[in-house]
């Protein structure tokens, strides 16, 4: 089950797992954020994890990705852009970002995949750094709440759907 490879990981890197979950989501670890996150309020819930370590690291985990993101937009974008100029999802959704903006920023950071996309589209845009913290680590704290409070009170119910256990 997903807790106890969660609990294994614990045992050996701490809450470090956390962290490194979120921020190397978007570069290839196969982990889904959503199964992560209330997985990780689920045990803090019952105990066998602090709430408040695990919540920090999941929150900064997710920030650090957002701000990697951005910064790789920022300076790596346009060959970024250059090299995917005909992939219709860019091209979409470059135009629902530059059409809706910061509605499409925050939106977007609660959709799966696209929210490691975002941040990367909004810094090739020449959105200031200012403007991208405000909405995107706003959105982050909105997401993580959201999602450890559901694993926190639901979480035993959704894990056991997901999982069929």
């Amino acid at each position: 089950m997903v807790s106890n490879t969660i609990l294994e990981l614990i045992h050996q890197y701490g809450y470090l797992i956390f962290y490194l979950a979120f921020t190397l989501g978007p570069f290839g670890i196969p982990i889904p954020n959503e199964i992560t996150i209330l997985t990780g309020a689920t045990l803090s819930h019952i105990g066998v994890i602090n709430p408040w370590m695990t919540y920090l690291c999941v929150l900064s985990g997710l920030l650090t990705a957002f701000t990697l993101s951005f910064f790789a937009g920022k300076f790596f974008g346009q060959k970024l852009k250059n090299k995917f100029l005909e992939n219709r999802h860019l091209q979409r959704a470059e135009q629902i970002l530059n059409k809706r903006g910061h509605t499409a920023m925050y939106i977007g950071m609660f959709i799966p995949v696209v929210r490691y996309i975002i941040p990367m589209l909004i810094g090739l845009s020449g959105t200031s750094y200012r403007r991208f913290a405000l909405i995107s680590y706003s959105s982050a704290l909105g997401w993580t709440l959201l999602f450890f409070s559901a694993g926190t009170f639901f979480g035993n119910h959704i894990l056991s759907k997901w999982f069929n256990t």
